[in-house]
């Protein structure tokens, strides 16, 4: 099996060196290609897989096609990649909101995964929620799972709306985790914390809390009744975010990231 990673950003080079480290594949048979020079020259310096300038000369020796560009870019890419697909060939994408049928359609070819990875895959703790189109057969679907799960896990969803969905959660999920990190930070940094001693404080904080609810059956709320005693500290900063409507305006941001997504869609 040889597989193609299209895109050499920050999810395209953390699938392309998980599935390297993972042992799927024999050397050589995991090839990455990017259309900017100086990222090919730094690609070049890795030994973990074969690089390549231009798609015409690697895409049609994949049986499965990474595409991990930004949407904005698809028109120029399947322009290119359309002529040099070949039957039978896999393509998982991981752009945000472009449809199965859309790349079905402008490449030329039924076996789709769509899916949606989140940052952490950078470093093994990520989560990919796919689905397929039809034509992909349970096999190749097990193939595909194990390749996704290289970066941490995935889950299989019953619909590209679900995908769309798990974007405004998982898929940009981290980036609400880093805005309360980061509001943290600088309420500690208020109190005369240093930069040090203020991410030791916030990082670990988070760390901790998360193991907690991974190995318990507890509720985030039921958590909460436990650190928080009526009259006390944790209840007074509770009641602050419950009387700034904290909760709503959360849930009204991962709405806002799904819509986006079902907007990118029609777009695409």
């Amino acid at each position: 099996m040889k597989v193609l990673v299209i895109g050499a950003g920050n999810m395209g080079l953390a699938y392309a060196e998980s599935i390297a480290k993972s042992e799927h594949l024999k050397k050589g048979d995991l090839m990455i290609s990017d259309n900017a020079p100086e990222k090919t020259q730094e690609l070049r310096k890795i030994s973990h897989f074969a690089v390549y300038d231009d798609i015409a000369d690697c895409a049609p020796l994949a049986d499965i096609i990474f595409i991990a560009v930004k949407p904005y870019h698809i028109d120029e890419l399947f322009g290119k990649l359309k002529k040099h697909m070949v039957e039978d060939q896999i393509v998982i994408s991981i752009m945000a909101g472009v449809t199965i049928k859309t790349i079905q359609d402008q490449l030329n070819i039924r076996k789709v995964v769509r899916a949606m990875p989140n940052l952490p895959a950078q470093v093994g703790k990520g989560l990919t929620s796919f689905t397929a189109s039809d034509e992909v057969s349970r096999l190749e679907l097990s193939t595909v799972e194990s390749l996704l799960d290289t970066t941490g896990r995935s889950v299989r969803l019953d619909s590209e709306n679900d995908i769309d969905a798990s974007t405004g959660i998982s898929g940009s999920g981290p980036a609400y985790v880093f805005y309360f990190m980061q509001s943290m930070l600088e309420a500690a940094l208020d109190m005369g914390f240093s930069d040090y001693d203020s991410k030791v404080l916030v990082s670990t904080t988070f760390e901790g809390a998360i193991e907690l609810f991974k190995r318990n059956k507890l509720s985030p709320e039921k958590w909460m009744d436990k650190v928080a005693s009526k009259g006390g500290t944790t209840r007074a900063a509770l009641d602050s975010m419950e009387d700034n409507n904290v909760k709503d305006l959360i849930k009204e941001a991962a709405y806002a990231a799904f819509n986006r997504a079902v907007e990118l869609g029609k777009e695409s």
